[in-house]
């Protein structure tokens, strides 16, 4: 049974695709966090009133960076209801999506991994019958070389996590705490907040360890994935002087 790997175009009534259509300089980098959305949006004109504005209707705007005539923008939305999206259809024909979705010029562009071409023949030809689409390619892949990606969940990275924790861990990352040299002491950190040092180092502590745990999994199946190739290519190595 072979698996496929399969990337495709597509539009449909959806705000970021319809954004990305009325703006073409934008381009949308869409994943899913529990019961919302994170994009990532970059465009050539960050002087465009408009486009800020409908930007900043999307959701909340988490950071903005403008270089020049270049904007970067990260906003946690939640308009595209998830339970009524395309990635249950992904999910009902037991295909995989790779993410990030990405919308640019009024297009949804979609990667997905299907573990039989019936499923993967079925889903594209559901997805056809409701709105236009067009298939950019299809390939036939081995077990051991599925996309890392496809092993990773955002939502199982972050469970457990209070947004106080994840709240500590932005301002640390934000100021430099993990760079070498650190860019920040831990008081200087909890400055930036309302809590007490100890109080806001208990908070970081405690995201870094639930992420740290939440990863070993990932970590884990990596490194035997790893190992297993690195196994088999050494038996496939002949010694010298056992011909």
């Amino acid at each position: 049974m072979s698996m496929y790997e399969v990337s495709f175009k597509l539009r449909h009534e959806c705000p970021y695709r319809g954004l990305s259509e009325q703006f073409p300089g934008v381009s949308i980098r869409e994943w899913y966090l529990q019961d919302c959305q994170v994009l990532e949006i970059t465009a050539s004109d960050a002087s465009d009133d408009e486009l800020l504005k409908q930007i900043d209707a999307l959701g909340t705007v988490l950071h903005t960076t403008a270089d020049g005539s270049d904007l970067h923008v990260i906003v946690q939305s939640c308009a595209c209801p998830i339970e009524e999206s395309i990635i249950r259809r992904f999910e009902r024909h037991n295909c995989v999506h790779l993410p990030p979705t990405v919308y640019r010029n009024g297009w949804e562009h979609y990667s997905v991994i299907g573990f039989d071409e019936a499923d993967v023949t079925a889903l594209l030809a559901e997805l056809d019958a409701d709105r236009e689409i067009d298939v950019l390619s299809k390939t036939s892949i081995e077990e051991r070389h599925v996309p890392h990606s496809s092993l990773f969940s955002v939502d199982r990275l972050f469970d457990g996590l209070t947004e106080r924790q994840l709240e500590a861990l932005r301002i640390a990352l934000d100021a430099g705490y993990y760079n070498q040299p650190r860019g920040a002491s831990i008081t200087e950190l909890a400055e930036e907040t309302t809590v007490a040092r100890a109080t806001f180092e208990e908070h970081l502590r405690k995201a870094e360890n639930k992420l740290v745990t939440n990863a070993g999994q990932f970590v884990r199946l990596l490194t035997e994935a790893q190992g297993d190739v690195l196994r088999s290519g050494a038996r496939s190595v002949k010694p010298v002087g056992d011909d």
